[in-house]
């Protein structure tokens, strides 16, 4: 068996366990608190919470859009904001049907891929996308829990100390690369070229830090109006908290379509605070339908692009800096 075929196995393995453990945690959490919770959040939203929901999807899509367009720019594989934006649409809506949760970001890449002929600076500028956001959501998420009361922050010197290692293990990273000829030396220089390349120049960093405080914005504000659609009174201070753990939680690629792990600490958390598990979970219920019917138009997207890609992607070299 070659080499390919043995790390294609094992992909394919881990993704199935990702979606296992997903399905396994939604299970649980559904024989702890009853179904009840689950029609429930469903039951939550009506037309004006999923108009409300359009709106504000609509804006952290083109946030994350921009976003993508920054980094892949600055990596050579550059692509015009409307494409980004119902490339986002697109995958963002895989996302909330295929297992795993993140499949649509890589369709992105592979799409943008062919379109420019440069596969893996494609994915590679995805993943650097992907990557910074969630950089900055748990920055954001740190600075909210500081603030604000919530179950957690017994946690937070343990967070701020995973944080403190990974920004110095990045910098070490940045700052040095292997002399040994290795494969880690050659992944070593091309995520210190690509952080150097993408994230950090001057001109890119600030748009992308922006991007990402208005698409983090944009999900507490989903999850407060999910919150409030199924009953939930408790003032802003308290939800937002709450909110931030389940985010930060959900976005952990083990789980069914997003499903799973979101409404497991949903669970905790809402208990923690005094509100009731079956509330939490109705809100990651009504949060999870929510953003699903958001990008439903992500579907024209899919119709349209059932023969080649007719998408116009820009390439371009970023003045010559980006690298293979």
């Amino acid at each position: 068996m070659s080499a390919s075929s043995v790390a294609s196995s094992a992909a394919s393995s881990v993704a199935r366990w990702r979606w296992l453990v997903g399905a396994l945690v939604l299970a649980l959490v559904v024989w702890q608190v009853g179904s009840e919770s689950v029609v429930a959040g469903l039951r939550a939203l009506d037309a004006g919470v999923v108009a409300l929901g359009l709106g504000v999807t609509l804006v952290t899509t083109a946030a994350c859009a921009w976003r993508w367009q920054l980094v892949a720019r600055e990596l050579g594989v550059a692509i015009e904001l409307p494409t980004a934006v119902a490339a986002c649409y697109r995958a963002q809506l895989l996302n909330t049907v295929l297992p795993g949760g993140v499949l649509g970001d890589v369709h992105r890449g592979l799409v943008h891929g062919r379109s420019t002929g440069e596969t893996g600076r494609a994915l590679r500028a995805v993943g650097w996308e992907r990557f910074a956001g969630q950089v900055v959501q748990a920055l954001l998420a740190l600075v909210v829990l500081l603030l604000l009361p919530s179950p957690v922050r017994a946690a937070l010197p343990w967070a701020l100390a995973v944080v403190v290692m990974a920004v110095i293990g990045v910098v070490l990273l940045v700052r040095h690369t292997p002399e040994r000829p290795t494969w880690w030396s050659r992944v070593a220089r091309v995520v210190r070229d690509d952080i150097t390349l993408a994230l950090l120049v001057r001109r890119s960093w600030p748009g992308i830090v922006v991007a990402s405080v208005v698409a983090v914005a944009g999900h507490l504000t989903t999850y407060v109006v999910a919150a409030r659609a199924v009953g939930v009174s408790a003032p802003v201070t308290t939800l937002v908290p709450l909110a931030v753990v389940v985010l930060v939680v959900a976005a952990v690629p083990l789980n069914l379509a997003g499903w799973g792990p979101r409404e497991g600490i949903a669970a905790w958390v809402f208990a923690a605070a005094g509100l009731g598990a079956g509330t939490g979970v109705a809100t990651a219920v009504a949060y999870g339908a929510i953003v699903l019917v958001a990008n439903l138009p992500g579907v024209v997207v899919l119709l349209r692009a059932r023969g080649p890609e007719r998408a116009r992607v820009i390439h371009v070299e970023a003045g010559g800096r980006a690298r293979a």
